[in-house]
């Protein structure tokens, strides 16, 4: 009955907004850069992506950032991460990406990963920090899936940070702890997170990666099983991710929140238990390069980048250091 819950708050016929603009004079030859939230948040919390976008814009002057809302306000915004298939969300930002002027010469992107609160910006003075934030974690992955299925306009890097991209096979933290929300998931995900009902309508469903039961997850699965090429070799994906310039990964060494954490530099569980971990390296997807990463990596379009510090635990130190180069 739990699961059932879930799907009455599912809204109907929403719709894709851009929350900004460009920033005032922003005529000079910076990449414009695209944020894109995820469950728990939403596209202009001033403690989280819009602090995120400030940071940015008073970093790079003139820089042209976009922080898009799925739905037609804030709530709507938020609710659309738990339930709104995942699909139909990058099929919208899509379109709405090819239709903006500004973009079409390309541009950069960054997502951030799950957390327990908010995510914020504390910019006064030395050792201000970004703590663990709103889960921006699935839109990571759905922000490569837009890379993979629409080349125009062209992304130029991708910047995933803490980003399950072999997904994930535990909910150890959830936004909203103390919510039903939380615990309705993970009953879905424990009843079925393979059957249809719940992997049309719950998003975290949809990049449930099960280990010991693989078959199942390659054959159910809507998006995940998709954009990993687990079916077939769909060679545009193939083309359209190596288009990328640079693709950087950055994993949180004490990360408490992607399980497991691997899932950030494209790791996962080997298959049939739920123990021993493989890198990317070491997986079939890299072996057989059905994504093309083999052939980025050899090129030097992956970037793996490690922190010290739980789930989004970084300071904006090391934010100006070693992520705003790939933006400026």
């Amino acid at each position: 009955m739990a699961a059932l819950l879930l799907f009455s708050l599912l809204l109907a016929a929403p719709v894709l907004l851009v929350a900004s603009g460009p920033a005032p004079g922003s005529t000079n030859n910076t990449v414009p850069l695209v944020l894109w939230h995820g469950m728990g948040d939403s596209c202009c919390n001033p403690l989280s992506m819009g602090a995120i976008k400030k940071m940015i814009e008073q970093e790079i002057p003139g820089i042209y950032v976009l922080s898009l809302m799925i739905g037609k306000n804030v709530v709507e915004d938020t609710e659309n991460g738990f339930f709104l298939d995942v699909n139909h969300q990058v099929s919208m930002v899509c379109s709405q990406l090819a239709q903006d002027p500004k973009l079409q010469g390309g541009y950069n992107a960054m997502g951030f990963s799950q957390g327990g609160q908010f995510l914020y910006v504390a910019a006064a003075g030395s050792g201000s920090s970004i703590s663990p934030g709103a889960d921006l974690s699935h839109f990571v992955f759905f922000r490569r899936a837009v890379a993979q299925r629409c080349s125009s306009p062209p992304m130029k890097k991708l910047i995933s940070v803490g980003g399950q991209h072999q997904g994930v096979y535990g909910l150890p933290r959830c936004p909203g702890e103390s919510s039903h929300v939380c615990d309705m998931i993970r009953e879905a995900l424990n009843r079925g997170a393979y059957s249809d009902l719940v992997q049309k309508h719950l998003v975290q469903a949809q990049y449930w990666h099960d280990p010991l039961n693989d078959d199942l997850y390659k054959k159910h699965s809507v998006f995940l099983a998709d954009i990993n090429q687990e079916r077939t070799v769909n060679e545009t994906y193939k083309k359209n991710l190596q288009q990328l310039e640079k693709f950087v990964m950055v994993k949180f060494l004490q990360d408490s929140v992607v399980d497991p954490v691997d899932s950030e530099w494209f790791g996962f569980l080997k298959t049939g238990q739920a123990k021993e971990t493989e890198t990317l390296q070491e997986s079939d997807l890299y072996k057989q390069d059905r994504l093309g990463l083999a052939a980025m990596d050899k090129a030097g379009k992956l970037v793996f980048l490690a922190t010290e510090g739980d789930h989004l635990q970084f300071s904006k130190e090391w934010f100006d250091a070693n992520l705003l180069p790939y933006l400026r």
